[in-house]
């Protein structure tokens, strides 16, 4: 099927801003500049828009439009259901060290099926609660053929389209599926230091794995958060007579 016009519109957008074209805080095109080059109607130039601030990469303004966010936000690791966007639970967060190529835990190697020793591309950030502390520790590893063809990745600033459109976008591959598994541990001395919490502590953690429509997986993510932050909440329909 092939895509709808307000996405043709955003996903323009989106290439133009990662590209560097508008950077953070500056205005975009109106609505009325987008019916114009496009030939739509106002409601598709700005439903084109709404998906734009949907994946928290540009907020309107009364009177001014819309604009490029100047802080990025991420989300933990899971919950990646479809429906959802970037803004679900997505919070500030700050990258830590420098992506670099190493070989990953066991379980996270299979996971990405990477043979024994074999590296993929590490990358960490850590999530913040509102009073700016630390929330969630993450750790994403993307497979090697995944790395290559999306350099972006290695680079230490954020990406402001956020790295699923981008590795859609440079590999023409997207989720279709996702696997969370959550269990609960002490934490490591790492993730102790990241998270500022003294050890022994129990933490929550989420292995969030997203595959393509080949069953080819194209990430696999670890969330930390400590036991003091850690809820879970539930909400769904109960039939009649359960």
């Amino acid at each position: 099927m092939p895509p709808l016009k307000y996405e043709l519109i955003a996903e323009d957008l989106r290439r133009r801003i990662a590209d560097g074209e508008f950077g953070p805080g500056e205005i975009l095109p109106s609505s009325r500049d987008l019916c114009e080059q496009w030939s739509v109607s106002r409601a598709t130039a700005i439903k084109a828009m709404e998906t734009l601030r949907a994946d928290g990469l540009v907020t309107p303004h009364q009177g001014r439009g819309f604009t490029v966010v100047e802080i990025p936000v991420a989300r933990p690791a899971g919950g990646r259901r479809s429906g959802t966007s970037r803004t679900s639970g997505g919070r500030p967060f700050r990258r830590l060290g420098t992506p670099e190529m190493l070989v990953p835990p066991s379980h996270v190697a299979e996971k990405l099926a990477l043979p024994v020793g074999a590296a993929a591309l590490h990358r960490s950030r850590l999530v913040l609660a509102e009073d700016g502390n630390p929330l969630t520790y993450v750790v994403a590893w993307f497979p090697p053929d995944i790395a290559e063809l999306c350099p972006r990745l290695s680079a230490t600033g954020p990406i402001a389209e956020g790295t699923t459109h981008y590795v859609r976008r440079e590999t023409g591959r997207e989720p279709i599926r996702g696997t969370d598994i959550t269990a609960v541990r002490l934490a490591t001395v790492l993730e102790a230091d990241h998270l500022r919490v003294k050890r022994p502590t129990a933490v929550a953690v989420v292995l969030h794995t997203a595959y393509d429509r080949d069953g080819r997986p194209l990430v696999c993510e670890e969330g930390v958060t400590a036991s003091a932050h850690w809820v879970l909440v539930d909400n769904y329909e109960m039939g009649q007579g359960v």
